[in-house]
């Protein structure tokens, strides 16, 4: 029975369906299903739009929305996020994958879909390794940077649609607008005015539907939202509808999908040579640490509503999993949307039951609907791309950054700049070398302050802040930082420049309160620094020392040369008995 128990507990650790299979509720079938449907209505228009995005047939996207989904909804440990094709990782498929294939061939299709594969073996490896710790290399202005700049590309790439003319795929702003800039005296007014009546529906859809929705107050406020967010299937229905009505395509020029096959994708490996996987290396590696940071942003964020945790060891192999069952059905790199979950979460999802209910909708759709979509515009599905990429732009954190930190808004300026310049994979890796050297750079110059007594209690507080009482004979200095290869030297010049001054000084008190570790080179800093202070008739203290770093100093030389009775508990103590008569 015990070997059992540890088993379920393992499956239940790996496998969080098995939990809220366990536990489910016949009240939450309801919202379970509403959720899976009104999900799978935004998700069937964007899976089609993020796979043309990509370079990619309609199908493909769908085929990623299938089994990718499904696997995910039972091995992730959020019960809301929806998985599928997004816009992020379409831009690195479309400007990467481009260079090794014609889009839309046969081998394109093979590449996007090793890269998912590879991605998906990269993940399950990280997640496995409990590397999840990786997203903090990271910072949040990098990824704000990074966002902004991919989505103002997508939303430009896909000008060459709400115009009907051709653009090479590239992520190079400069290339982008030069192409754009030829190719606009070959605008089709026809796919002008789709592309225009398209945005506007959905951005009534978005900004104005809501606002009549919630004055009307005939709706529960869940199932409202979800509606304001049906924009991308109205927009595609309409749009066939009235493209197959006035023959638009074969009169007018207008671009549409045209044929789209039926039926459901078939296991099968990328028909590719072993060698032809290598160059996809770099490029999977971007893609499963970008879909990852999506995914465990939107997972971390909609559970914190329902005061549920994430583990995001446990997002890393259900991402990887979900990659690896699109590389093999057909499909290409998927990750968590912000758009579909939050519309899985207002429209009242409890388990991902709800995923698996958009997953047999999808399926629906692909088996016996496809032909519907024979006339839907390109101009429409760019126009869904353009609305909801511009939600991932924020231009108010700049700002904000500006006023608080102007090392992290330089950060986020410089990976946007980036991001457009060089393009996407070398902007974020720009943007997370910026954020090291931002960090190394601050860590350097440490903020170290003189500290007095307040009254005769057991507080120590800055001399340039508050009234104090200081020791002319004794220095107590405050170092608010770990020690390390950076900042060493910089902590030993701020101590001789503050001996320096004091020449009645014949103490000095180091509080370590805010130091986390020594690393070697540090120790060495402070073994001379003991030396050239005693030098000059001034002797080292020590108080207020981590356990952590006490540890790693008891078997050293320099505790032995310092002393252990100069490594005091408090600054109370050290200062009390430095006070002394005797010791002045």
């Amino acid at each position: 029975m015990k070997l059992l128990s540890t088993i379920l507990s393992w499956l239940k650790s790996r496998v969080p369906a098995f939990d809220w299979l366990a536990h489910y509720k016949r009240k939450h079938l309801r919202g379970d299903a509403l959720a899976g449907v009104i999900v799978a209505t935004l998700l069937i228009p964007q899976a089609m739009a993020y796979a043309l995005l990509a370079g990619l047939p309609p199908q493909v996207g769908l085929y990623a929305s299938l089994l990718p989904l499904a696997v995910y909804a039972l091995l992730g440990s959020s019960r809301f996020l929806s998985v599928g094709p997004s816009a992020l990782l379409s831009l690195l498929i479309v400007t990467q994958v481009a260079a090794l294939a014609e889009p839309g061939s046969p081998r394109y299709i093979a590449f996007a879909m090793a890269t998912a594969l590879i991605a998906g073996v990269m993940q399950i490896a990280m997640g496995a390794a409990r590397l999840g710790v990786l997203t903090n290399f990271l910072s949040q202005p990098v990824l704000s940077g990074f966002t902004s700049a991919a989505a103002f590309l997508i939303a430009l790439s896909q000008v060459k649609y709400l115009l009907g003319v051709p653009l090479p795929p590239t992520d190079h702003l400069h290339e982008l607008l030069g192409e754009l800039a030829r190719a606009v005296p070959q605008t089709r007014w026809p796919t002008v005015a789709i592309s225009a009546a398209s945005v506007l529906l959905l951005l009534a859809f978005q900004y104005v539907l809501p606002r009549v929705l919630a004055r009307w107050k005939t709706l529960p406020a869940a199932l409202a939202q979800s509606l304001s967010k049906s924009g991308p299937i109205v927009v595609v229905i309409v749009g066939t509808a009235i493209v197959a009505a006035f023959h638009l395509g074969a009169r007018n020029g207008v671009s549409i999908i045209g044929e789209i096959p039926s039926g459901l994708p078939r296991f099968a490996l990328p028909a590719l040579a072993a060698s032809e996987f290598l160059p996809l290396i770099p490029l999977a590696f971007a893609v499963s640490f970008i879909g990852f940071l999506e995914n465990i942003s939107v997972a971390k964020s909609l559970a914190a509503k329902r005061r549920q945790k994430v583990d995001s060891n446990q997002e890393f192999i259900a991402l990887g999993a979900a990659n690896l069952t699109a590389g093999v059905t057909g499909g290409y790199p998927v990750s968590g949307s912000f758009a579909r979950s939050t519309v899985n979460f207002t429209a009242g999802a409890k388990t991902g039951l709800a995923s698996l209910i958009t997953v047999a909708v999808v399926g629906v759709a692909v088996l016996f609907l496809m032909p519907l979509f024979h006339h839907l515009p390109q101009a429409a599905l760019a126009a869904i791309i353009i609305i909801a990429v511009t939600g991932l732009m924020d231009f108010r954190m700049p700002r904000r950054l500006w006023r608080y930190n102007k090392a992290d808004a330089v950060a986020l300026i410089l990976t946007f700049i980036a991001v457009l310049a060089v393009g996407v994979t070398k902007g974020i890796l720009i943007g997370a070398v910026s954020t090291i050297l931002l960090y190394l750079w601050r860590t350097s110059r440490p903020h170290m302050a003189v500290v007095g007594r307040v009254g005769n209690t057991a507080q120590f507080l800055n001399v340039r802040r508050h009234e104090v009482k200081t020791l002319p004979h004794v220095l107590l200095l405050r170092i608010d930082e770990s020690l390390y290869f950076t900042n060493a030297k910089y902590i030993e010049d701020f101590v001789l420049h503050a001996a320096t001054e004091r020449p009645r000084l014949r103490h000095l008190v180091l509080i370590c309160t805010a130091i986390n570790f020594i690393d070697a080179s540090a120790l060495e800093t402070l073994t001379d620094l003991r030396t050239r202070i005693q030098e000059a008739g001034v002797e080292l203290y020590l108080t207020e020392v981590k356990g952590p770093v006490m540890d790693r100093l008891a078997d050293t030389e320099f505790l032995e040369q310092l002393g252990r009775d100069r490594v005091f508990f408090t600054t109370q103590d050290a200062y009390e008995m430095l006070a002394a008569p005797n010791l002045q």
